[in-house]
């Protein structure tokens, strides 16, 4: 026998076969950890997912349920932008699963799915589900129950969501979490006073169903937007009777209200009522009373409310920072709202796009452009999303100061940026070429606004009718004012250049 044949043999590291078990959790991992990177798609998630019901060791229905509940809540990526139509879609081969009780879907499966339904924007398909729920037997819950409520009331059927609380829920069953839905639905409709007949029905039963300070927030956050403080007012003080203690929330919507109507007197009433049932004001409060006074013209009450902020510890929300440099702006401090501005800067608060429009404004009216184009800079660096106002308040700055090729410098690159001109933005650089007799540009811009869609109205034919009125071509004018006519665009008589011109 051959030496060769006698030597060691050699053989390849055996591959590790998983049981069942351990492959099936495996692939939930897999699920799990492609979910928590943003990396899973769609497509990936239904064949993992087909893969985990075919195994033949059933998979335990908490764990199924928990990826549902995952997807649900996570946030959109660019694998996945919409998890909670993703968990509708993997309903379908889960439910067709008939090898195991254990894949059978329960309670929590269709309360997930319910919620998913009003997430994914879906809310047509959760009576659906809730009906199939009912079929199978399994009792609902508060739970499911509210979620449901969120469909009908995205459909706009808070009424049958409060027959259906009223009258085929079990009584035990009702909880403030269910009756706070429709609340909030009649309120973000208008119909705050149809939440304010609920409140009280809720009041009445008490016990489970009695309401919270979340509840009696939502009813009069509803007033104010309605207009009505007297009603928020009544709300306010029928949650005290009813030994329910406003927070912050509450406090700051009332303070709020106040300041929109000017009553800075009671303003200060509900303040000092506040601090002394130890409630303590956040940054949405100051932001409200320091606004109130901005345009009440207090201007030293601005200044040592936004002193007090920082004193306190409170960090300006950009709001508070808008109003501030607004007040600022308005009395032509110019200077003292660039020194708040960058101030905010330095202290780690980031300015949002509406701070740097508010200055950016203030330098073009003071006629500031070597200022106004360094803030534009800094925004651009500082990775601030540009808007239409920012690029029309540039456009036009450059404009009223005869730098007509920078202003279509900005115009172009609000193009390139993906935002359209909108009426303002057209009429402003229209009426500057007209100012300056270039009437073929002028021109070329309003044949542009009018095949982009954008609305026409008087004031821009009557600024192309004057400009040409000034280079005496009657002709043009003319043709312009019968298309006017034919628009069936009003026109009115004013004084042109020599003649009287209608337009």
């Amino acid at each position: 026998m051959s030496a060769s044949r006698l030597g060691p043999r050699s053989f390849s590291s055996p591959v590790p076969v998983l049981s069942p078990a351990a492959f099936a959790l495996q692939l939930l991992n897999e699920f799990k950890d492609h979910l928590a990177s943003g990396t899973l798609s769609p497509e990936h998630a239904h064949q993992l997912f087909d893969r985990l019901l075919r195994q033949r060791v059933p998979v335990p229905q908490r764990a199924l349920n928990g990826l549902l509940a995952a997807l649900a809540r996570a946030p959109p990526s660019t694998a996945c932008p919409d998890g909670p139509a993703l968990a509708i879609a993997l309903f379908g081969p889960m439910a067709q699963a008939r090898r195991s009780w254990a894949r059978s879907p329960d309670i929590y499966t269709y309360s997930i799915l319910i919620a998913c339904c009003h997430r994914a924007r879906r809310p047509d398909l959760g009576p659906a589900f809730f009906s199939r729920l009912l079929k199978t037997g399994i009792t609902a819950d508060a739970v499911t129950f509210s979620s449901l409520f969120k469909c009908l009331c995205d459909m706009k059927r808070p009424e049958e969501a409060l027959d259906m609380l009223l009258h085929r829920m079990p009584d035990d069953l009702p909880n403030v979490i269910c009756y706070s839905v429709i609340l909030k639905s009649f309120c973000d409709n208008g119909r705050s006073h149809h939440a304010l007949d609920l409140l009280r029905m809720m009041a009445n039963k008490g016990a489970d169903h009695s309401p919270n300070v979340f509840s009696y927030n939502t009813v009069i956050d509803g007033f104010l937007k309605e207009g009505e403080m007297s009603k928020a007012l009544d709300v306010f003080h029928e949650m005290i009777r009813q030994g329910v203690a406003p927070d912050v929330v509450t406090y700051s919507s009332i303070i709020d209200g106040h300041c929109k109507a000017g009553a800075m007197d009671k303003t200060e009433a509900v303040l000092r009522q506040m601090v002394d049932n130890g409630v303590r004001p956040n940054a949405v409060t100051y932001s409200c009373l320091i606004h109130g006074y901005s345009i009440s013209g207090q201007s030293e009450e601005v200044i040592r409310l936004s002193e007090e902020m920082r004193t306190q510890g409170i960090i300006h929300d950009n709001f508070t920072c808008a109003s501030v440099m607004d007040y600022f702006c308005k009395k032509g401090r110019i200077k003292e709202a660039a020194e708040f501005f960058y101030s905010m800067a330095e202290k780690g608060h980031k300015p949002n796009v509406f701070s740097y429009a508010g200055l950016l404004n203030a330098y073009a009216t003071e006629g500031s452009l070597v200022d106004m184009a360094d803030l534009f800079e800094r925004m651009v660096r500082d990775g601030v999303v540009l808007d239409h106002h920012v690029y029309t308040i540039m456009i036009d700055a450059y404009a009223k100061f005869g730098k007509m090729d920078v202003a279509m410098l900005f115009f172009k690159d609000m193009l390139q940026q993906g935002l359209n001109p909108d009426k303002v933005t057209y009429f402003i650089v229209i009426s500057a070429l007209c100012r300056m007799g270039r009437m073929d540009d002028a021109m070329d811009k309003f044949s542009e606004m009018i095949d982009m869609g954008v609305p026409h109205d008087r004031d821009v034919y009557r600024c192309m009718i004057q400009g040409y009125f000034r280079l005496g071509d009657w002709v043009k004018a003319k043709k312009l004012i019968s298309e006017m006519k034919n628009k069936g665009i009003h026109h009115r008589p004013c004084k042109g250049i020599g003649r009287t011109q209608y337009v």
